[in-house]
């Protein structure tokens, strides 16, 4: 798995001349200006030098711009390369099998087939000793800071505060907020304010709801109150905020297809 969105490149050696580029949208282009995919398919969603070929890649691309998924991409690194065995072993060939075929429904069951893929190399990676999994996601298994997590996630909009978080979990206000912030990294209502403001870009992109509705979705009272804390923590208003992702490509797409080569 590769993090973009610097480019990168795949070859069998690194002195191998680059053949083909492959841009934004899977947009192909040989050395030569000529589409690959047409002058080298070798059926559906599927070209490269010979169906006999001794290397197959499936690849898959994601294009994401959600916040709430940011906390995890800047916690990945670059590339990271995990063992077929470590992950659903079952998913892989499924996936090869599905790729080829031209059926009613089939862009979704691919879709989903890569979602499971990434969710399966995801899953093996954090579950690893010492992988650099963000604190957040090592701290949900604590007895008491992970439910108090669950608890911001499932009801972001509530008036929270340390003490009600703490007397959900069980504990003393200062208990919680000592071991919060040794675990996550951050203070309960730091964290807050920083899933709120994550939920409510997510929300100025994705809806045409009116700044104070989207306010009154994640826990704050007024559009003032949600853009003072918007400007402040992300340097921009919620209104510019939209603007630009209104410009920017779309949210979120999943294309897979298989590269057949000879090596």
């Amino acid at each position: 798995m590769i993090r973009g969105p610097d480019p990168y490149v795949v070859a069998d050696d690194p002195a191998t001349p680059i053949e083909v580029v492959i841009g934004p949208g899977q947009r192909c282009t040989s050395n030569d200006g000529k589409d690959p995919v047409r002058t080298m398919g070798l059926g559906v969603r599927t070209w490269g030098d010979s169906l006999n070929g001794s290397t197959v890649m499936i690849t898959g691309t994601y294009q994401m711009h959600r916040e709430i998924g940011q906390r995890l991409l800047r916690a990945l690194p670059g590339l990271l390369v995990r063992p077929a065995e470590a992950g659903d072993g079952t998913l892989i060939p499924l996936l090869a099998a599905e790729i080829v075929k031209n059926e009613p429904g089939q862009e979704l069951v691919l879709d989903r087939l890569l979602d499971l893929l990434l969710v399966s190399v995801l899953r093996s990676w954090l579950a690893m000793p010492g992988a650099g999994a963000p604190a957040w996601h090592q701290a949900q298994q604590d007895p008491i800071v992970g439910p108090a997590l669950q608890l911001l996630h499932d009801d972001p909009a509530h008036d929270w505060t340390v003490a009600k978080l703490a007397t959900k979990v069980g504990v003393s206000r200062a208990a919680l907020a000592r071991r919060f912030t040794s675990l996550v990294g951050e203070p309960p209502m730091t964290y807050l304010t920083g899933w709120r403001l994550a939920l409510a870009a997510d929300l100025l992109r994705e809806s045409d709801a009116t700044i104070g509705t989207v306010a009154r979705q994640v826990g704050y009272g007024s559009s003032f109150a949600l853009s003072v804390a918007f400007k402040r923590v992300r340097g921009v208003s919620p209104q510019e905020h939209r603007k630009r992702a209104m410009a920017g490509p779309p949210l979120v797409s999943a294309q897979p297809g298989a590269v057949v080569l000879q090596s």
